[in-house]
């Protein structure tokens, strides 16, 4: 009963995305909206939705084949499969489910190599977006695989550890490592992971940081670290992100965004970003993910030696990395639903960031930076309602843009 269960939400999950995607494809507008008309040309709006559909496409192709793939291999018992070979190779309780992951995710990287190649260097150069050449794709799709290897293989093996000195509560010593880890990786991601893939450098200084540096003084913010990143080095879209706390916080710049936006375009984006700093969503975005974390290791605590699931993924015995993979696997719509909780919640945070910036910059130049990147990334500018409860992190553009008039009002 267990192994159909674990069958319908695969496949359940994998119809309501299709439903999605068919409802915000059939929502596209067939033209332009009166707000957009000055960025978005009657050429480049057909180019976006020419666009639109290229990527509406692939996605049916990829999700359709990674479904396909997934339930092949448990029809086939194929987890079982690979957990005899791991047996067979090694006793040891820390590297089987270390061996048994890691096979598990180099047929992932296979499966999806072709797709990602596809997207890249055949949708995205046709649409003019790429700038990746082929030696920084492998050198990315290498190092990130080694990081990969590295991060997770640290945490699977924490976990791991913890499972077996400390029994049912392993959960509790696993939460309280993971948490050090997540608040690590915030506070340091862009100082020790990032670097490895792209340069930074700081803000030279001109007219622009002498503008930044007045809006930050005027929002009370101590600038200490702004970075321009060489983002053109992979694509021509551009952006701008907040990261780390503390004396780690940094503002990132793309190059493009410099290249694409005026002064007071870029002082109001980086408004924005500032807001998210001074109205406490990174900790708190930190915070619910140590709380997320905690609510999934206390289930998985709970349910990881249920002979069940490892009976419904090919093996009599409960074996530790079966039953996580297969605990993943029914996970899937608690995390769903946790997931939607988290995207309602940033949408309303970019709503609160960009008050922040229309107080200590000016509204309409973000309301223009906002139309600029979003017409030169070629986004749709009418999704469909529901898709976007269900899968936005940011709020559509044009619900930001009367957001804004209203404060300007």
């Amino acid at each position: 009963m267990l192994f159909f269960i674990i069958l319908a939400i695969i496949f359940v999950e994998a119809l309501w995305e299709f439903v999605l995607g068919e409802l915000n494809r059939k929502s596209w507008s067939d033209s332009v909206p009166e707000r957009l008309k000055d960025v978005y040309p009657e050429d480049k709006f057909q180019k976006q939705k020419a666009y639109r559909i290229a990527n509406y496409q692939f996605g049916l192709i990829s999700s359709s084949v990674s479904t396909v793939a997934i339930l092949a291999v448990l029809w086939f018992q194929g987890f079982a499969w690979i957990h005899n070979i791991v047996s067979y190779t090694t006793e040891s309780w820390l590297w089987q489910p270390l061996l048994f992951f890691a096979i598990i995710g180099m047929a992932s990287t296979l499966l999806s190599l072709p797709f990602s190649v596809y997207d890249t260097f055949v949708i995205e150069e046709r649409f003019g977006f790429n700038k990746t050449t082929p030696s920084v794709f492998v050198t990315d799709l290498l190092k990130s695989m080694l990081l990969g290897a590295i991060i997770g293989g640290l945490l699977l093996g924490i976990v791991v550890w913890f499972y077996n000195w400390a029994g049912v509560f392993f959960w509790l010593y696993a939460w309280g490592g993971l948490s050090l880890f997540l608040v690590f990786f915030t506070k340091f991601n862009t100082t020790l992971i990032l670097p490895l893939f792209n340069k930074l450098k700081p803000l030279e200084e001109g007219d622009l940081r002498a503008a930044i540096e007045a809006m930050s003084k005027k929002a009370d913010f101590p600038l200490d670290n702004v970075f321009v990143m060489d983002g053109s080095k992979r694509s021509t879209k551009a952006n701008a992100f907040f990261s780390g706390f503390g004396r780690n916080k940094r503002i990132v710049l793309y190059d493009t965004l410099i290249n694409d936006l005026s002064t007071p375009e870029i002082v109001a984006v980086l408004a924005h970003e500032i807001g998210h700093y001074r109205l406490k969503h990174t900790i708190r975005g930190t915070i619910l993910g140590v709380l997320q974390a905690g609510l999934t290791l206390f289930l998985l605590g709970w349910f990881v030696n249920h002979p069940a699931i490892s009976q419904a993924l090919g093996l009599e015995i409960p074996v530790f990395h079966i039953g996580l993979l297969g605990f993943g696997l029914l996970y899937a719509p608690i995390s769903a639903v946790l997931g939607l909780g988290m995207s309602i919640l940033s949408r309303r945070q970019e709503f609160q960031a960009d008050a922040f910036a229309a107080r200590y910059a000016e509204a309409s130049a973000l309301q223009s930076a906002l139309k600029k990147i979003s017409a030169a990334a070629l986004s749709n500018p009418t999704p469909h309602p529901l898709f976007v409860f269900f899968n936005y992190s940011h709020p559509p553009l044009l619900k930001r843009l009367e957001a804004l008039d209203n404060l300007k009002q």
